[in-house]
């Protein structure tokens, strides 16, 4: 092991056990070894200017801050091929799932997602495009700048081999587009409801929205007299809203205010045990332009 390999390990210790602000995962509660933790990161596509925050110098700060919370089910956003690569050869114990959202393949961000491999056993996975056409590829729709979509699977718990399949999707919204981000709940709200039958489901996601948005209460809030098919993770194990929710860091450890964009939704099935921003840090800095967030879920 490199010297330098060694101080970063030692540097996220630290950080991890002495930096926990409100609503931080640096310290979770204990909970049964058949829970279901889950994170959402969107780890700031690799190609991207970054300087002292270029993704060759935060990658396995990255990958650190991944394995201290220890996933079961980890989504991660604006992740590129070989960004889901390194993820993929890190965390030796995961399966993964995502494609390009241009050409459905290797061109472009994924919505690539990563399940424990000695967990859960696949059933099903696809994809579907936000968009007026979800199964067109690379396809986009209303205000949306980019094409944007959704990677999904379906998994058998191993440990529960008698409880229901779970639904594992993952996204991001487009981050100009406001028509797109609503209709793009609309849509997700819609197969979820599909795809989701007897099963209990998990979406993470940059939604580039807060609370207050449409696009959130197009998403988690009842129509007529219909319930959504999700609940909002990190509201209902923190119902007292405060102004140190925001979850866009700039790679900034003090950024927390602003909006909280990134979500973790699940089905109604699930007890939440906790939900959290991670704010680790080291030297201030943070291992993306994204705090993660954390759910962690008993069934």
């Amino acid at each position: 092991m490199s010297r330098l390999t060694l101080s970063l390990i030692i540097l996220c210790f630290l950080a991890l056990t002495s930096i926990a602000p409100s609503g931080s995962a640096a310290d979770p509660p204990s909970g049964s070894a058949d829970d279901v933790r889950v994170m959402s990161f969107n780890v700031r596509y690799g190609t991207a200017r970054d300087g002292d925050n270029h993704w060759d110098r935060r990658k396995e700060f990255l990958v650190q801050t991944i394995e201290a919370f220890a996933p079961d089910l980890l989504g991660t956003q604006e992740t590129l091929g070989f960004q889901r690569d390194f993820i993929a050869a890190a965390l030796a114990g995961y399966d993964h799932h995502g494609v390009g959202r241009t050409d459905g393949k290797e061109d472009g961000e994924m919505m690539a997602l990563f399940y424990r491999r000695d967990r859960f056993e696949k059933l099903d996975a696809g994809h579907f495009w936000l968009s007026e056409t979800p199964m067109v590829v690379g396809s986009q729709s209303w205000d949306s700048s980019l094409p944007r979509m959704v990677s999904w699977v379906k998994l058998r718990d191993r440990r529960l081999p008698d409880s229901r399949p779970i639904l594992f999707l993952n996204t991001h919204f487009d981050h100009r587009g406001e028509t797109a981000r609503l209709e793009s709940s609309r849509l997700i709200r819609r197969q979820i409801s599909e795809l989701g039958a007897d099963c209990d489901v998990v979406l993470t996601g940059d939604f580039n929205a807060d609370q207050a948005s449409p696009p959130y209460q197009a998403l988690f809030a009842r129509e007529g007299d219909q319930a959504s098919p999700i609940v909002d993770t990190f509201r209902n194990a923190n119902p007292e809203p405060t102004a140190a929710e925001g979850t866009f860091s700039g790679f900034r450890a003090d950024a927390t205010g602003g909006a909280r964009i990134d979500w973790i939704g699940v089905s109604p099935s699930w007890t939440i045990v906790d939900a959290a921003i991670d704010r680790t840090a080291v030297d201030g800095r943070t291992p993306s332009d994204h705090f993660p967030v954390t759910a962690i879920l008993r069934r």
